[in-house]
């Protein structure tokens, strides 16, 4: 029924920026909270920043005033402005959004493939 697509992973140096965003498509009433998480192997998968419809945020403490979370309601879209990239931060990073369904009752967190984001020194 829904789809969240995400783009703009990638290979870059430390020092570097990388912008992902996310589109969700399909049968969607509304998006409530939308977010980014990241997870590198062996490890539990970790939030990085959630947004809500009001446009409240929340990061991670390793990202705070480095990464900047954003979001359009009416186009079910969720970004990531990734800069002074850090090679910890290399990780999939998977968008995530809280989802009202047109179909069916209740609300559903449903998560993308994920994309590779690269960071080398």
């Amino acid at each position: 029924q829904v789809q969240l697509v995400e783009s703009g992973g990638g290979s870059v140096q430390a020092g570097g920026s990388l912008r992902l965003s996310c589109a969700a498509s399909g049968s969607i009433f509304s998006t409530n909270v939308m977010g980014w998480y990241r997870q590198s192997p062996g490890k539990q998968r970790e939030l990085v920043a959630t947004i809500t419809r009001g446009r409240s945020t929340n990061y991670a403490d390793s990202v705070k005033g480095r990464f900047t979370i954003s979001r359009d309601n009416a186009k079910n879209t969720v970004s990531l402005q990734m800069n002074d990239l850090k090679p910890e931060d290399t990780a999939v990073y998977y968008c995530a959004a809280d989802v009202v369904f047109t179909t069916r009752p209740g609300t559903y967190t449903t998560w993308g493939q994920g994309t590779q984001v690269s960071v080398s020194s």
